[in-house]
């Protein structure tokens, strides 16, 4: 790595590049574009009352076959694969998020 390129940089430079990272910083960006914490918990959130609208419609359909008022299996099975699938994905992200709360636990600092 040559870092001789920086024996010429003066502290005006460093001033000018502080600047245009803060107003980087303070420009009016909306709260999902920063990626925060926030707009992953929101997500997240959104992503479960999803999961859960699925295994609610999924037993709406399992009661309704059941009372033989469905007469296309098709929607039916539709619905037991839209549960079946958000439901995998949830659990994948609740064991990914899990496993990396361990793994920041076990850090030594």
């Amino acid at each position: 790595m040559d870092i001789t390129s920086l024996l010429y940089v003066n502290s005006s430079d460093l001033i000018e590049t502080a600047q245009k990272a803060t107003s980087a910083l303070n420009s009016p960006i909306k709260k999902e574009e920063r990626g925060g914490f926030d707009s992953l918990l929101d997500t997240a959130i959104k992503n479960l009352n999803l999961t859960n609208s699925y295994q609610s419609d999924k037993e709406d359909m399992e009661l309704k076959w059941a009372m033989g008022e469905v007469d296309n299996p098709h929607d039916l099975t539709i619905a037991l694969s839209k549960a079946s699938q958000a439901l995998n994905y949830t659990t994948a992200i609740r064991d990914r998020l899990l496993e990396a709360y361990r793994e920041i636990m076990q850090m030594q600092i």
